[in-house]
Formats: C-alpha cells, sequence, structure tokens
C-alpha cells in the first residue's frame, strides 16, 4: 500500500505566556514593542533571545504543558474517517531537515561567532520541531480507544490485535519525548559555543544525533500511517439507517444474496490483517436507503475458542442496531453439518433476543430428498427438532436459489418488511432517549 506523500501541518500554537508580561516581569521605563512579543513568540519555549545570543530559559513549573497532557473528547460512530493524514517518516525527517537549514541567524548581530551560534541554536530548535509538532499532532488526534463507539473499539482490537493500537500511539509519543529531549540539549551547547567554528561543529553534531534518534524509532511512525489507512478503510454504519446484517456459518451463500439484495456492487473493504474482507452495501425501497452487510462466518465453538472473524460477527450483533438475515445451508456444500449450523442458530436465537430476524434457506436448488446427515453427527438434546430443522431449515424460514432465482422475490419483500420495522425501532428509540 503506497503511503502519501504530503502533509498539511497545523501551524504552531504559543502559549499567551509568550504575549503577555506580568508586572514582576516588567522593567520601569522599557516600553516593549509589538514586534519584540512575535519574535519571543517564534522562538521555542526554552530560549529566548537576548542580547543577540541564545540562552537556554527556565519554564515556570506552574505552567501546562500542553504537549503532555492533550485534551480526549468522547468520539460518536465514524470516528475513523477523522482521523489525520500521517506523513510517512521519511517525508517527515527530509521535511524538517529542509525547512531547518532555511534558518537564518537573528538580524542586527554583528559578532560573528554570536551570530553563527544564534544561527545553530535556531536550527537544532527548528529541526526539533519539525519533527516533534506533527508527531504531537498525531497523539492528540487519534481518539483515545475508551472514548470510542463500542463496535469501533471492537473493530481496533479485532483488527490490530488487543493492545497494539494503544502501543503504537504511546511508542510515536515517546519518540517525540527523546527529540525534543536530545535537540534541546544539542541547541543550549550550540548556543555557549565560545567560537564561530565550535558553533558549526555543535550545529553539525546536533543535527546529526537529531537525525540519529528520530531514525532508530521512525518505524513507529510508519506502524501508525499503516494503523490511521486501516481504520480509514473500515465500513461506516450510519445507526440511525436500518441495517440487514447476514449472519450464518461459512460458505453458505450469503455474499451472494448481499449481491442479489444490493444495488450496484457492493463496497468490499479489506482487513489487511486477515484473509478476508466484509461486504458492504445498500438496499433501496421506494426511495428509501437501507444498509446491508455480510459477516464472517460461524464455526460451532465457545467464544473463547473464536478467531477474530468470528468475534467481528459477534461484535457487530452485540453493538448494532441491525436486523439479522440468517442463512442456512441445508445441501451439505458449506463444509458445516446441519447438526452444526442448527446449534449455532440456537446459540444465536437465545443470545440476541432483541433483533429482528428473518431465516433463509440458500441453495435450494441442491436440496436433496432425504437430509445430509454427516457421520460425525452426535445425539442432540434437542434431536426431534434437529431432524425437522435437517429437512427444511427452521419454522417460517424462506427457501431461495440465487442461481434459479427461486423465492428471490419473497426474500426482498419480507427483508423490506424487516427493515421498515427496524426503522420503527430505531426511532422509538431514539425518542425514549431524547425523553
Amino acid at each position: 500500500m503506497k503511503a502519501p506523500s504530503s502533509l498539511f501541518l497545523k501551524g504552531h500554537v504559543f502559549p499567551s505566556s509568550f504575549f503577555l508580561l506580568t508586572n514582576t516581569q516588567r522593567t520601569p521605563n522599557v516600553k516593549m514593542h509589538p514586534m519584540l512579543y512575535l519574535c519571543k513568540a517564534i522562538q521555542t519555549n526554552s530560549y529566548e533571545i537576548s542580547n543577540g545570543s541564545y540562552h537556554p530559559t527556565v519554564q515556570h513549573p506552574t505552567e501546562k504543558n500542553t504537549m503532555e497532557k492533550p485534551s480526549r473528547k468522547t468520539e460518536s460512530i465514524g470516528a475513523f474517517q477523522k482521523l489525520p493524514i500521517v506523513m510517512p517518516s521519511i517525508d517527515i525527517l527530509g521535511s524538517a531537515l529542509r525547512k531547518a537549514r532555511k534558518v537564518s541567524p537573528t538580524k542586527g548581530i554583528a559578532n560573528i561567532a554570536k551570530r553563527e551560534k544564534n544561527k545553530g541554536a535556531k536550527q537544532l530548535d527548528a529541526l526539533m520541531k519539525e519533527i516533534a509538532v506533527p508527531l504531537r499532532t498525531y497523539v492528540q488526534s487519534f481518539p483515545n480507544k475508551t472514548n470510542l463507539h463500542p463496535y469501533e473499539r471492537s473493530l481496533i482490537e479485532l483488527t490490530l490485535g488487543d493492545g497494539y493500537y494503544e502501543m503504537v500511539l504511546q511508542k510515536v509519543d515517546g519518540l517525540r519525548k527523546r527529540v525534543v529531549s536530545v535537540g534541546k540539549e544539542h541547541a543550549s551547547l550550540c548556543a555557549k559555543s565560545s567560537s564561530k567554528r565550535e558553533a558549526e561543529e555543535r550545529l553539525s553534531e546536533g543535527l546529526k544525533k537529531i537525525e540519529e534518534v528520530f531514525a532508530q524509532e521512525r518505524k513507529v511512525v510508519d506502524d501508525l500511517l499503516d494503523i490511521a489507512k486501516t481504520l480509514r478503510a473500515m465500513p461506516v454504519i450510519n445507526l440511525e439507517m436500518p441495517t440487514l446484517c447476514l449472519v450464518g456459518a461459512p460458505n453458505v451463500g450469503k455474499s451472494s444474496l448481499v449481491h442479489v439484495l444490493s444495488t450496484g456492487k457492493p463496497e468490499i473493504c479489506n482487513y489487511p490483517f486477515t484473509t478476508r474482507g466484509i461486504l458492504m452495501g445498500h438496499i433501496i425501497f421506494n426511495i428509501t436507503k437501507f444498509q446491508v452487510t455480510d459477516t464472517p462466518g460461524l464455526l460451532r465453538r465457545h467464544d473463547e475458542d473464536r478467531n477474530n472473524l468470528e468475534k467481528l460477527t459477534l461484535a457487530v450483533l452485540s453493538h448494532l442496531p441491525t436486523a439479522v438475515l440468517y442463512v442456512h445451508d441445508l445441501s451439505g456444500e458449506c463444509g458445516t453439518s446441519p447438526s452444526d449450523q442448527f446449534s449455532i442458530y440456537k446459540e444465536l436465537r437465545e443470545r440476541f433476543t432483541g433483533h429482528l430476524w428473518v431465516d433463509v434457506v440458500s441453495k435450494c436448488d441442491l436440496l436433496k430428498t432425504s437430509p445430509v446427515v454427516y457421520a460425525t453427527d452426535e445425539p442432540h438434546p434437542l434431536q426431534s427438532e434437529l431432524e425437522n430443522y435437517r429437512k427444511s431449515g427452521p419454522d417460517g424460514a424462506i427457501n431461495v436459489s440465487v442461481k434459479t432465482r427461486e423465492g428471490l422475490l419473497e426474500l426482498k419483500q419480507r427483508v423490506h418488511e424487516l427493515l421498515n420495522l427496524q426503522m420503527e425501532k430505531i426511532i422509538d428509540t431514539t425518542k425514549s432517549q431524547e425523553n
């Protein structure tokens, strides 16, 4: 996946302390001009211009460090589309070096040694800021996972791996702190140079050291870039629009039904860290638009044994207000026995009782006269109900065949009714929340 090559950086935001002097700071009979305030604002927090040289200053302990404690706000669903464009690490460094080398010494310094050390300190400070500011912006702009909608929080955990998102952000912030520390140290050393030659040597040494520190750990920035691309590509669910969620065992024909039910070609959103994707499309009935999504197949096993794809399906059912189109394949073609499908189905019906539901038996053109029974099937506690299920699926299920088009008209009518009911349910829920 090709990384973006540019980034629009936000301008530097300076604390008000740069522009206001307290009574204790003012010198009697000294007039402070606006341009002096501007010059002081251009410098970093740790240095100021004084008598044509660059000296470190001490930050007051009561000042708030906005870089260390960024404000966070709770995000609604759709936070992934608000993520910043992350610049590749090599572009960050290249841009920072170019801008730093263009920095000139403060005008009016006649002494050559003072002018050189002033220029060197300012260039090191500029390089530090040109690297640190984008990293700070990324750390502040990526949402805190605990403030996300539960569905999006599940997407992060199941797609990236539990803890990976936080780890990468923490490492990016750690890299920023190291760059700032090294930059300040070498800018201070350069400002204390006693000759032009010493200032030039310390500038060269400082530039090299900052570049080395960033280069050693710049991979975390590229990891963050990959995370941003992955999350931004996730399908967006509109919580105010009824959603039809197709559920069932693997290979039972869910994706084929998504194509049949959806208008146009559904969007396929690939998950880079898995071997398959998720289908997302829309259904339009009488100008009304509805969402339809395919979910990864479920196998018969306990939750702790499920893979992340199966957990993604459960996350959709747990956190999104969806209507369920449950797909059964009794032909023996999908690889999951009707007995196992029956067990999975019964578990989900009992688990998600609050969802509107319709059952479909797919591939009805392949159904045999006698029910399919696997040699590995074991006696079931609901044996009588299982035998009826093997013949025709759950009570009220619609038999369909994408190949012969059998049952598709009836299915579309049932889906339309189901989604209209889902719309009423969403409206009622919204009204109750407002009250």
